[in-house]
């Protein structure tokens, strides 16, 4: 039994904040941002739409494009580092607000890798047969974690959630290989107390070495080449961070998705929202080798190469 995506969707919030926006609140300007980060906007969610209601709407999306229904649902994961409260879990939450009765739900906390945990946890229990339809969601409400005085994180952060159905395909499709890591005595660069800190030279030159490495090691993994990947959606933190893994993959700008300009970094949901982008764009067809790769705060790391299709 192989694993793969039956559909995807997103939501991201309608207010735009552009990097001139921001020029006028704190000491810093847009040719700053888009050189380093390349950065140009971020969506801010309002007060009153919390992680749980955007996981919600990105949801029902997924779940359409998948032709399935909330109650053949079987498992619900929600990636999130900002969920509505401590608990209840913003799964359970999700759970109740689409109605699926029979769904088991958990939350998983793995910061910006959080969405590929979720994939690979997700793999076992339908590749095993426990379950048949999972629902997983990257839902990210960063906006309430910034210190928007700080101009090191301040421009960086944005929020919004996607998600997948995930549920058995054909032999040939679906998830051919994974990898999960962690290295916690770097867990100091990325944390939160009261207000998200971060280490961004360190952070960088994590992520550079690692993003490559894991890309190239599911690849192989999968008994692939480099030149069999025909579509790398890294986590969308800073431009020359997915830059580096697209060249160890000796891939073509084309065949990298790029949505950091519009939605900055939007954590666990930053994956799966540059999937639907892609996806809506036309440019991940059946058949397609994608190669989905995410670093975060813990310090974790997480990749997976899939073939597309059902």
């Amino acid at each position: 039994m192989q694993a793969g995506i039956l559909g995807a969707g997103k939501y991201v919030p309608e207010t735009v904040v552009t990097n001139q926006e921001l020029e006028k609140k704190i000491d810093t300007n847009d040719e700053w941002i888009r050189t380093r980060t390349g950065i140009k906007e971020r969506r801010i969610a309002s007060d009153e739409m919390d992680t749980s209601h955007m996981s919600y709407l990105a949801a029902k999306e997924a779940l359409l494009n998948a032709n399935v229904s909330a109650e053949d649902l079987d498992l619900i994961l929600v990636a999130t580092v900002t969920p509505d409260h401590a608990f209840p879990s913003v799964s359970s939450m999700l759970q109740h607000q689409l109605g699926a009765q029979k769904a088991a739900a958990m939350d998983i906390s793995a910061a910006c890798a959080g969405f590929i945990y979720g994939m690979v946890t997700a793999k076992q229990f339908i590749e095993t047969g426990a379950y048949k339809n999972v629902l997983i969601v990257g839902a990210e409400k960063l906006s309430k974690i910034v210190d928007w005085q700080d101009r090191n994180t301040a421009v960086l952060f944005g929020d919004g959630a996607g998600a997948i159905v995930m549920g058995e395909v054909s032999s040939d499709k679906g998830i051919l290989s994974f990898e999960l890591g962690s290295d916690g005595s770097g867990g100091e660069h990325i944390k939160l107390h009261e207000f998200l800190h971060m280490n961004g030279r360190e952070v960088f030159k994590f992520a550079v070495r690692q993003m490559g490495e894991s890309s190239l090691n599911v690849v192989g993994k999968a008994g692939l080449n480099k030149e069999d990947v025909d579509f790398l959606i890294p986590h969308q933190a800073n431009i020359r961070i997915m830059e580096s893994a697209r060249q160890r993959l000796d891939l073509p700008i084309e065949k990298m998705s790029m949505t950091v300009d519009r939605y900055g970094n939007t954590s666990s949901a930053s994956i799966p929202l540059s999937l639907v982008h892609e996806l809506d764009s036309g440019k991940i067809h059946d058949g397609d080798v994608l190669v989905l790769v995410g670093f975060g705060a813990g310090l974790v790391w997480g990749s997976v190469a899939l073939r597309w299709g059902r």
